[in-house]
């Protein structure tokens, strides 16, 4: 059991977000479910027998979603940020979480849930870690510029080729 899980908190939508989740990524599974009984049933205004908790697995990192009811609503404040071996990687990510959600610069996105996530290429993190500032500058200006993040052309910038 891993120390830190993430907890989700979704309105009713919990389950429906942990089966599109894992449809997603891979190593990825449904583990369990809890329901509502009738104690809890009534303090959160949920019918007895409804799901009110999903814990799930992403490529191995377990979360909790539950179904609390509206109270609270998901902001960028928090977001998940997946790195990416490939352009293929990113693009099927992006084309996949951004279905009914919202592009957002410099690679984040707003899932249909309202669920941010930041889709980085491996690329991006070893370019802004090279020691050179004014390679660093140009990736980072070319960054700027972008939504879904593009690698052929952060290396273009890192390379001086824009």
């Amino acid at each position: 059991m891993q120390k830190i899980t993430p907890h989700l908190w979704f309105d009713s939508q919990a389950e429906e977000a942990a089966q599109f989740y894992v449809s997603i990524f891979e190593n990825s599974r449904i583990v369990g479910r809890t329901r509502y009984d009738a104690t809890a049933a009534p303090i959160a205004n949920k019918p007895i027998g409804s799901v009110m908790t999903v814990t799930f697995e992403l490529s191995g990192q377990e979360f909790i979603a539950l179904n609390g009811g509206p109270i609270f609503q998901f902001s960028e404040a928090v977001s998940f940020l997946v790195r990416c071996d490939s352009q293929q990687e990113v693009d099927r990510l992006w084309a996949r979480l951004t279905e009914g959600g919202h592009e957002m610069p410099c690679g984040w996105l707003k899932d249909k849930f309202g669920v941010s996530w930041q889709i980085v290429p491996t690329a991006l993190e070893e370019m802004l870690g090279d020691e050179d500032e004014e390679r660093r500058a140009r990736v980072f200006q070319a960054l700027l510029q972008m939504t879904r993040i593009d690698i052929a052309a952060l290396r273009r910038a890192f390379d001086g080729d824009s």
